[in-house]
Parts: C-alpha cells; sequence; structure tokens
C-alpha cells in the first residue's frame, strides 16, 4: 500500500478529531465531547509549543495519525517525546502505517534533540503493547497517575 507521511494542517482537524473520537471508544469504550475534543486539536495545530500531528495519507484521504507532546526532563536536561493520539483506520491496519509514523517521529526527535519516546497504552491493550515492543520499545516499570480536573476525561 502506497501512502505518505505528512505535518498535519488546520484542515485535517476534523478527521483527526474524528480518529481520537474513534480511538477512544475503542480502547475505553468511552465516547469524547465533541465540543472539546475539536478545539483540543485545533489548539494543537494552532499552537506547536503544545505539540504537532502527523498523518499518513492515501489517494488523498488521511488514514493514521499519531502526535507528540513535549515534557521537559531535568534529569537528563532534554526533552521527551510523548506520543499521543494513535489511529489508524482500521480498513488499513497491520499494514505497517503506525510503524512508520513511529519511525517517521523516531527520527524526528533525534534530529531535534530529544532524549527519548514515551507513550501510555491500556494495561489490557496487548496487541498495541506487543507493536511498541516490536518497534523497541520497552515498559520501563512506571506507571501512570492522574488527576483529571472538570469534564475533560476521555
Amino acid at each position: 500500500m502506497k501512502f505518505d507521511i505528512r505535518n498535519a494542517t488546520a484542515a485535517d482537524g476534523e478527521v483527526i478529531a474524528t480518529f481520537n473520537s474513534r480511538m477512544c471508544q475503542e480502547s475505553e469504550e468511552r465516547p469524547l465531547n465533541p465540543a472539546i475534543i475539536g478545539p483540543g486539536v485545533s489548539a494543537l495545530l494552532n499552537d506547536p509549543s503544545k505539540g504537532r500531528y502527523w498523518v499518513a495519507e492515501s489517494a488523498g484521504d488521511v488514514i493514521g495519525q499519531i502526535m507528540v507532546t513535549y515534557e521537559w526532563s531535568d534529569w537528563r536536561n532534554a526533552t521527551i517525546w510523548w506520543i499521543q493520539s494513535v489511529y489508524v483506520h482500521p480498513a488499513h491496519r497491520r499494514k505497517g502505517i503506525f510503524s512508520a509514523l513511529y519511525r517517521h517521529v523516531e527520527s524526528l526527535a533525534h534530529d531535534n534533540n530529544a532524549c527519548g519516546l514515551r507513550l501510555y497504552v491500556e494495561d489490557s491493550n496487548e496487541r498495541a503493547q506487543t507493536t511498541y515492543q516490536s518497534l523497541g520499545m520497552v515498559n520501563p516499570n512506571y506507571q501512570v497517575m492522574e488527576t483529571i480536573f472538570g469534564d475533560t476525561k476521555c
């Protein structure tokens, strides 16, 4: 399958928000609030300091996406890139699209002097964990904990 990876633009906002909603429904069996996710995607697309999206495109259609946000690590005196909002359209899964998106981000992270990549994955999502491990990612034995304020939960 032929596809290209490119920087996402504001014109991709609607499909990215739709993919994010589908991802949340698939992985957590919960809907995202359209009044929050649409503006949230737009905010990131309009402010590179928040992060970046890249999309995989085939025949003019966005078929996959990946987002990165940034965490400063004083321990490492460098930035860690957090991979988020990963989604590949079901009709295009198991065709190397996520691997290509990951390798693209990995290369850019190296070029931009990031010290590493991180992501979080649902404990029960063994398929995703296997995919991430096949790309060289490891479980660092940290557990993510959070407090989310207001009505912004997935």
